[in-house]
């Protein structure tokens, strides 16, 4: 008995993008509002769809990190998240989104292109509440990008990428403060980072001076991985209480 002829699911790829930074010492994720149907008027995650089946994902995400922000990609540290392929993902038919991650310090106020009509920076834990609504399921990507950026804080060096070349141990733990939400104790994180072999290196012997006495300068040094890690405080009782009285 002969075969039924096979042919191949018609799916189609976009690449989506959570871009982090910090912005007066809150994590923010970047927002654009969509110019076209479908989810015309709403915010959404940047990306778009594959330019031609020649296009490298990579080169895709980094493209439209440049088309939908005016971003300059050099400058930012992007890794793939997570691929999303929910069949009801996208009233337009199958459609397979692979997220990338993309982090970098001081990013400028945005300028919104091809199929955006406006692009701004928009606070993290507005997008976690559900305060601000999202096309598509990009509150779900933003959310698990948001929650990866905070895990890798705790093992990686991903922390440095949100400095600027040579910072300050203070300026690491402002960013490991907005990132993870809450307060640390200076001496006792400054005593966490330094026990981190290669994680931060001396930048020579610049300091800054930020009102007291000079800083000590560092630069992101070898190491990728952290060891001991840098382990995410405990949500507090309070917090906890008042996340479930919300829910």
């Amino acid at each position: 008995m002969q075969a039924d002829s096979w042919s191949p699911t018609s799916v189609l790829l976009t690449v989506d993008l959570v871009i982090l930074t910090l912005r007066e010492g809150r994590l923010c994720v970047l927002l654009v509002e969509r110019g076209e149907d479908p989810f015309r008027g709403m915010l959404a995650l940047p990306g778009g769809f594959l330019n031609h089946d020649g296009e490298e994902i990579l080169d895709a995400a980094h493209r439209e990190l440049s088309e939908e922000t005016a971003l300059a990609s050099g400058r930012v540290h992007l890794e793939q998240l997570a691929t999303y392929g929910d069949s009801g993902r996208d009233p337009r038919g199958r459609v397979v989104s692979v997220a990338h991650l993309a982090i970098a310090p001081g990013l400028p106020d945005p300028v919104a292109g091809t199929d955006a009509t406006d692009a701004a920076w928009v606070p993290a834990e507005a997008v976690l509440s559900g305060e601000v609504e999202l096309a598509f399921d990009h509150h779900r990507i933003a959310t698990d990008g948001i929650e990866q950026a905070r895990t890798k804080l705790e093992f990686s060096a991903l922390a440095t990428a949100f400095c600027r070349e040579t910072f300050s141990i203070a300026e690491l733990q402002q960013v490991y403060e907005a990132v993870w939400g809450t307060e640390l104790d200076t001496r006792n994180f400054y005593r966490k980072v330094q026990a981190a072999k290669g994680f931060i290196v001396p930048a020579g012997s610049g300091r800054r001076t930020t009102g007291g006495r000079p800083a000590r300068l560092y630069k992101a040094g070898p190491q990728t991985v952290l060891f001991p890690p840098l382990i995410r405080p405990a949500p507090s009782t309070t917090e906890e209480t008042t996340r479930g009285e919300e829910e």
